[in-house]
């Protein structure tokens, strides 16, 4: 992990899986999403660069969608910029 950055590990059931992701990408100061099933295999992994919106993060979301209704239980690791 770069010098300056934070991480942080949530997790989450597949139901909540897109909520959350929605609301970690609107805080703003997320640089990158990892989601790992719960064997930790990484099923999805996602940079976020500054000033990504709308339908820039539309790709993004729907992938997760589709991973939500794939599994049933799951982490999402996230490196923030302090």
């Amino acid at each position: 992990m770069p010098k300056g950055n934070k991480s942080e590990t949530y997790q989450v059931k597949g139901e909540d899986l897109l909520k959350k992701v929605k609301d970690l990408i609107h805080e703003g100061n997320v640089r990158s999403i990892t989601i790992k099933d719960k064997s930790g295999n990484i099923l999805a992994q996602f940079p976020l660069t500054f000033g990504v919106v709308g339908t820039l993060i539309a790709p993004v979301l729907a992938a997760v969608g589709a991973l939500a209704a794939l599994v049933t239980e799951c982490s999402i690791t996230i490196e923030r910029r302090r």
